[in-house]
């Protein structure tokens, strides 16, 4: 998290939002995370989790187009943690940070299941998976946003992280990211391929109930970009798992994933095929993106992030040398 939200946030804000959203004192608990403060409460006998982000990230409007994307989606039959209203009716509560600046609370229905790693894969759960990311892609294409809401495009200054973030010694990623955007804004943007999306539907977005039934949340950083994208980003942090999931290697992993995830997808969305040859090009974004997220958050001499440090070992030899972050035919998914 930004050093300057974590400077300007305290117990007293804590308390404003509590205050409006009607949180008991001895119904809070804090949640690990990492842009936002975030917690579970209990109110009237169910579980809510409350999130206080800041104006230095998102600003309320961008918070007011996640929620109602949230919550239309919800309204579509996705199976996603809606926003639920504070006290006085307001998905967004916004509280002044004495120094010119806005924490913004929202809160949100708490998720049924537990985290995927404790419920456990199976190829049908896979389909769910799928399913889940091709339904919220089939409203994308009808979604029409209050226009001061408008999320942002995939290639706002606010999402160039290796911009951002990446020292300039890092000439190649620098080069390779250059390239990649020449390419990504190459790419046509119809409704049937461009829209409105997740962007980081990974493990840790979403439960999982003892039927294999998935609910999404955390859409913080959702944006207009290729479905295709969204698929990707799937695969990139799922892939990071191949070992402890039992393959050989993660091109095996793939395979398997790939197959039962975009039977589900099909299920549910009719994405064009040829879109698959794209995946590389995204899962190399998100690989940079991550990389120059973890210089920013880390001293990457010093990593005590068991699943960071995995991630960033050999990650520096494999971008200076070019290599894809999966080795496959993704075109053979078709």
């Amino acid at each position: 998290m930004d050093s300057k939200i974590i400077a300007r946030f305290n117990d007293s804000i804590l308390q404003e939002a509590m205050r409006r959203y009607g949180i008991a004192k001895d119904q809070i608990k804090s949640l690990d995370a990492f842009e936002s403060f975030i917690y579970e409460f209990e109110r009237n006998g169910a579980g809510y989790i409350l999130r206080i982000g800041h104006s230095f990230r998102k600003s309320e409007a961008l918070i007011q187009g996640e929620v109602d994307w949230i919550n239309y989606l919800a309204r579509g039959g996705v199976s996603v943690a809606r926003a639920i209203p504070s006290e006085s009716g307001q998905l967004v509560e916004v509280i002044d940070d004495g120094q010119g600046g806005q924490f913004l609370a929202t809160a949100f229905v708490r998720a049924a299941g537990q985290p995927p790693w404790d419920a456990g894969w199976t190829s049908e759960r896979y389909e769910n998976y799928g399913r889940l990311i091709g339904r919220m892609h089939a409203l994308s294409v009808d979604y029409q946003p209050v226009s001061t809401w408008k999320r942002p495009e995939w290639e706002a200054e606010s999402l160039k992280f290796i911009e951002q973030y990446l020292p300039a010694s890092e000439v190649i990623a620098h080069q390779e990211y250059r390239s990649l955007l020449e390419h990504l804004s190459s790419l046509p943007k119809d409704k049937t391929s461009y829209g409105l999306i997740h962007q980081d539907a990974h493990q840790n977005n979403f439960f999982m109930d003892a039927d294999g039934a998935i609910t999404l949340f955390d859409f913080d950083d959702c944006a207009y970009s290729w479905f295709i994208n969204d698929i990707a980003i799937v695969l990139f942090y799922i892939s990071m798992d191949a070992e402890e999931l039992g393959f050989p290697t993660v091109a095996a992993f793939t395979q398997e994933f790939m197959t039962h995830f975009l039977r589900g997808y099909r299920q549910a969305y009719a994405l064009d095929s040829n879109w698959l040859k794209e995946i590389p090009a995204f899962l190399k974004l998100r690989e940079l993106e991550l990389y120059a997220v973890v210089h920013r958050d880390f001293d990457i001499n010093n990593i005590d992030h068991e699943w960071i440090a995995n991630f960033m070992r050999d990650r520096k030899f494999r971008i200076d040398q070019g290599l894809p972050f999966i080795e496959f035919d993704f075109e053979s998914l078709g």
